[in-house]
């Protein structure tokens, strides 16, 4: 009877390896479903469309991959990326080293608590004024703008990672008598990953956001750039299609920032397993 168990648990395990990829597809096709139905309606129900501000779905293909495909995408598309990455890892560097000291110290969060809740109350977008009058136009104001917009939710999320660590590993890692540098590094910083994960997450969100803002407020390319000036000429076409080749990247950065979340919290997802089972 004791032998029976493990060998269970092997099939268990195996029948799950098994079944993975299977599991994978259906749900990508499950995601897919919705966006290709309802990009099947707007084709179909804009087809006769005679409207000079509400062009048939065809038109707007045909501008996406005529400009954005073929003539706009190295000059427009990757500076813009770029810039996004940039001022993200900016807030990811200052969220996390702030966030972990605001965490580790509860005097030094209660005193700084309303200079923070002051500063995320004013979104980014409303800065760039401040930041065109500072920077001018270029890389600086809107790096400086996504930076200044995403760093909150990381900062905020590190915080509460670092106090939701288990009082009872804390206490382990005081009979240990480890070193503060080890402490934060192999046990603070690790327990308060998931919760900085989400933070970055929705901190990517908000500079896609910003940084099509900032683009459109002050810049003389990139994907905010585009869209504006295609209005301003009346190009309604290469509008939408601007704004549908934002949504499309939109959506694969978030696949790929949940590609690198599943390598980098894969030991979170192993442990929430062995707890189920």
């Amino acid at each position: 009877m004791a032998l029976g168990v493990p060998t269970q648990r092997g099939a268990i395990r195996k029948a799950t390896r098994t079944f993975r990829p299977l599991r994978l597809a259906v749900n990508t096709g499950l995601e897919l479903v919705l966006p290709v139905v309802a990009v099947a309606a707007w084709w179909m129900f804009s087809a006769g469309s005679t409207s000079a501000y509400f062009p048939p779905l065809s038109d707007s293909v045909s501008a996406l991959r005529r400009v954005w495909l073929f003539s706009n995408f190295m000059s427009d598309a990757v500076p813009s990326l770029l810039h996004l990455a940039a001022g993200l890892s900016i807030a990811l560097v200052i969220g996390v080293t702030v966030g972990l000291l605001l965490g580790l110290v509860p005097f030094l969060a209660d005193a700084f608590s309303p200079v923070l809740e002051f500063a995320r109350a004013t979104p980014g977008v409303a800065l760039v004024p401040a930041a065109l009058l500072l920077f001018g136009i270029g890389t600086e104001m809107q790096i400086s703008l996504i930076a200044y917009g995403t760093v909150w939710p990381i900062l905020l999320n590190t915080i509460d990672g670092v106090r939701s660590v288990d009082t009872v590993v804390g206490d382990v890692v005081t009979s240990y008598r480890l070193r503060r540098g080890d402490r934060v590094l192999r046990v603070v910083l690790p327990a308060a990953s998931p919760q900085i994960v989400a933070g970055v997450r929705t901190a990517l969100s908000i500079g896609i956001t910003v940084i099509v803002f900032a683009e459109m407020a002050g810049s003389t390319n990139g994907i905010g750039f585009r869209i504006l000036q295609a209005q301003r000429q009346f190009a309604i076409a290469d509008m939408w299609a601007g704004m549908l080749f934002l949504g499309i990247v939109g959506y694969l950065v978030n696949i790929a920032f949940r590609s690198v979340e599943s390598y980098l919290l894969r030991w979170h997802r192993g442990m929430q397993r062995m707890e189920q089972r």
